[in-house]
């Protein structure tokens, strides 16, 4: 997943825009988009356990 932080300039104050892929997420700060694109990155590195085919199967 591509991730890109960029500032956008507005009549009324910047905001910053987070761009996963297609999808975006607007903030009124820095500090929000990158506390948010940190929290996402941890996430998605985090281990994933995946349930076993039999289990699935049966339950």
């Amino acid at each position: 997943m591509k991730i890109l932080v960029k500032e956008l300039t507005r009549p009324h104050g910047n905001q910053w825009q987070v761009r996963l892929d297609q999808h975006v997420v607007t903030f009124r700060s820095e500090s929000e988009a990158r506390a948010f694109v940190s929290t996402l990155q941890a996430r998605l590195q985090a281990p994933h356990v995946f349930p076993d085919r039999q289990q699935r199967a049966t339950g």
